[in-house]
């Protein structure tokens, strides 16, 4: 997923770094959130071994985290081109698209959904088994018109080839579908069907959060996120997501603050939860609070991880005007 000067960034940085720094690999710096070092460390790399995929995927990665699409984009494409039959690099060259898309002009909009549609077709196509490629795929069927190649039956559709590996993921997008509709007693039944298949996943409780927050039920709301983050297998990483959801719905700073700083104290970063986005959002949570002293710390802290994240320069900004 500050005030202190430079000295106390650099102190920051210190703390949140591993010792192993010397052996880390990609992935693991990717978790921790060290975004800066990853990418100089991928294109040295790159620069003996041009022909490296897998390089190009984690770099494409390592931008994608801190929204730098432009950037993120031709670093999967080249992963794509050198490897083109592994679903994952189709995957997140698709997501790369999505965000640039929802980032740009309706007319390059259109043009980055049909790219969209391609190479999420293509992860499905090199790997029927790949259940992120399929929700993602089924997102893109249930949001696109019909003449970028949306479609309600065709994300029905992957919603039955998920019921056979996915059976939880399957309700979900029925949900989804359900919602789209306003057919809002079947979407909830759906969701919660997801939460009882899965027996109680963390993140599945997340998505029933998210289906009342957007019908501004936020006691029910902030009921769920709380049994998220207490699931006997919970995910470390909802809690920063469940962190940011009651700060984006003004609901309980202090308990989304107390989320994140449980995360941190966990010390087990994952990349759907870099460290640098977790410093962000506490930051956020604190910011909320009034607590501008502390909301600057957390965000130069996460600046030390990832300098050119744009979130984190924009609530420094904020506090320090």
């Amino acid at each position: 997923m500050l005030t202190l000067k430079m000295f106390a960034s650099l102190l920051v940085l210190g703390l949140v770094l591993p010792a192993t720094r010397a052996t880390a690999s990609p992935s693991e710096m990717l978790a921790a959130g060290r975004v800066d070092e990853v990418i100089a460390s991928l294109q040295a790399q790159l620069a003996k071994t041009p022909a490296d995929a897998a390089s190009y995927n984690y770099l494409c990665r390592a931008y994608y985290s801190v929204r730098d699409w432009d950037r993120a984009i031709p670093a999967c494409e080249k992963a794509v081109s050198l490897a083109g039959g592994n679903s994952d690099y189709h995957l997140w060259l698709g997501r790369a698209y999505g965000e640039k898309a929802e980032n740009s002009t309706p007319l390059s909009a259109m043009s980055l959904a049909r790219k969209v549609r391609k190479q999420l077709e293509k992860a499905v196509e090199f790997d029927p088994s790949n259940i992120e490629a399929r929700i993602d795929l089924a997102e893109f069927y249930l949001q696109a018109p019909g003449f970028l190649g949306g479609g309600e039956d065709k994300a029905r559709s992957e919603a039955s080839a998920l019921t056979r590996i996915a059976r939880a993921k399957a309700h979900y997008v029925l949900g989804r579908l359900a919602e789209k509709n306003k057919q809002l007693t079947t979407a909830e039944r759906e969701y919660r069907a997801a939460i009882e298949d899965s027996a109680g996943n963390a993140h599945d409780w997340v998505n029933l959060a998210l289906f009342y927050r957007h019908q501004n039920r936020l006691r029910e709301m902030e009921h769920a996120l709380d049994t998220a983050v207490n699931a006997p297998a919970a995910h470390n990483e909802v809690m920063v997501e469940c962190a940011d959801m009651l700060i984006r719905t003004g609901q309980n700073p202090a308990a989304a603050a107390r989320l994140v700083r449980r995360y941190l104290a966990a010390d087990q970063p994952t990349e759907d939860s870099p460290l640098f986005e977790a410093h962000y959002v506490l930051g956020s949570a604190l910011e909320k609070q009034g607590d501008r002293q502390g909301a600057a710390h957390e965000y130069r802290a996460a600046l030390a991880l990832a300098s050119n994240f744009p979130a984190a320069r924009e609530g420094l900004g904020r506090v320090n005007r």
